[in-house]
């Protein structure tokens, strides 16, 4: 097993009034040579974003856009005619394919927004663009991790072009639970949002990041109330 830690204070910090932003990656005005990506996890961004504040209109193309609400709503509109609003407990994704423009605001006007926006490199280019939102309240399992993102779209949760799972887990204090990888070659990148967590002899506290590659399993604790987001990705680009 190797592992690679990413302390919450060590990451990337952007200050703009309306925007407070925590880059792990190399991202806008923060770069870091060493944190450029985690195999195909090129941005995981945690913003918070003031009332009625957020980003005009602007494009991305051949990525895959995972946002994760963790507090408040986002509202969303593209150019293939989705509008829509993203609350914590759903989950947004967008393939951006062959292109597409975005905006995407806080939809209310008395209280922060805070978020997880992650951007992951595809395993095909110039794809047709698509937009999906889905409620993931019902699939909560608690002590256990969830499935919220796949490969496959008749699996549980959202889905991307690209070999990656996405869980949730929200745990009580002292419980465990095991994660065996789904594909061979991938690793694992986990992120604590919550509380404190122990995997594989690791000790993590809220929004310390793990990265862990070269093994099939690991076991995660919760040493408090906790929860976390685990990443299974493909290590190398295509």
């Amino acid at each position: 097993m190797k592992t690679i830690l990413y302390k919450a204070d060590s990451r990337g910090y952007a200050n703009h009034g309306w925007l407070v932003a925590r880059h792990t990656f190399s991202f806008a005005n923060y770069f870091n040579r060493e944190r450029m990506n985690f195999g195909v996890l090129r941005v995981l961004n945690d913003d918070k974003i003031d009332g009625r504040q957020g980003f005009g209109m602007h494009p991305h193309d051949n990525m895959e856009i995972i946002t994760i609400p963790l507090e408040g709503d986002l509202e969303h509109k593209d150019n293939m005619g989705n509008e829509a609003v993203i609350r914590e407990g759903d989950v947004q994704v967008m393939s951006a394919g062959t292109g597409v423009y975005h905006s995407e605001y806080n939809h209310n006007p008395d209280k922060a927004l805070k978020l997880f926006q992650i951007w992951l490199f595809p395993n095909k280019q110039n794809v047709q663009p698509r937009y999906d939102q889905i409620s993931i309240r019902d699939v909560a399992i608690p002590n256990r991790l969830y499935q919220i993102l796949s490969p496959n779209p008749d699996d549980q949760g959202v889905w991307i072009h690209q070999d990656a799972w996405f869980y949730l887990g929200n745990f009580d204090a002292g419980k465990t639970d095991n994660y065996t990888l789904k594909r061979e070659g991938n690793g694992l990148f986990v992120m604590v949002i919550d509380g404190q967590v122990t995997i594989s002899g690791n000790k993590l506290s809220a929004r310390d990041a793990l990265g862990i590659w070269e093994m099939n399993k690991i076991e995660v604790e919760a040493t408090s109330d906790a929860r976390i987001l685990l990443m299974d990705l493909p290590m190398q680009v295509k």
